[in-house]
């Protein structure tokens, strides 16, 4: 295994993010990193962008149409981006608000949204598995967080090629991937291929090396 049980990672050096122009928010990479993975690629788009423009204006609220939203993600679709609003909404990534004392004929919706922090504590608190069966546990996460980061921020990557390398960053056989993700090892396998070919690495150890180094990009 790549890590014992009492292994830890260094620490992640926190982010801030500015909001009503003079205070921050701060905000955990590793938990920047857990949202990220349970997003799929247009509903991540879509938070990033939201989160990026909240930030420029300084409030936690702010009124996105379909056509804005296509905008500031680059997302090409009207249906896609429906979508994704609603899939974040589910995830509690973000929460649909009526503006009071508006024209209830044509309510005005405008959407909260949330840091990743709070995403995770909001899941938390309903019930919601904040941890891809990938990282089995928060222990896990903690140690991997550096590989989370990355993997995370690899969009050429399938979700379930993100639970494969993930895995493979904790030293799990193919079997013992396959038992996790309730996959066959045949199945894993071919995702091990396709992720080889993503990073541009030949084995595991090559592979494993990539996501747990400082920094850099491919």
């Amino acid at each position: 295994m790549l890590f014992s049980k009492g292994s830890t990672s260094s620490a992640v050096a926190p982010a801030t993010y500015p909001f009503d122009g003079n205070s921050e928010q701060l905000i955990d990479e590793q938990a920047t990193a857990l949202v990220a993975l349970s997003h799929t690629a247009a509903e991540q788009q879509l938070y990033a962008a939201m989160l990026a423009e909240i930030a420029s204006v300084g409030t936690r609220v702010a009124s996105f149409t379909t056509r804005r939203l296509m905008s500031l993600s680059g997302i090409q679709g009207y249906s896609t981006v429906r979508r994704g609003v609603i899939g974040l909404v589910n995830k509690l990534s973000i929460e649909r608000q009526q503006v009071a004392g508006h024209n209830s004929s044509q309510p005005l919706m405008v959407y909260l949204v949330f840091t990743p922090e709070e995403i995770l504590a909001r899941r938390r608190a309903v019930g919601f598995s904040i941890y891809p069966k990938a990282l089995g546990s928060q222990r896990w996460a903690a140690s991997l967080a550096k590989a989370v980061n990355r993997v995370a921020g690899t969009r050429s990557l399938s979700r379930r090629e993100v639970e494969v390398a993930l895995c493979c960053a904790q030293g799990l056989t193919n079997a013992e991937i396959g038992s996790r993700l309730e996959v066959s090892e045949q199945t894993v396998k071919f995702h091990l291929r396709n992720i080889f070919v993503k990073f541009g690495v030949k084995r595991r150890a090559e592979l494993v090396s990539r996501l747990l180094r400082d920094g850099g990009t491919d």
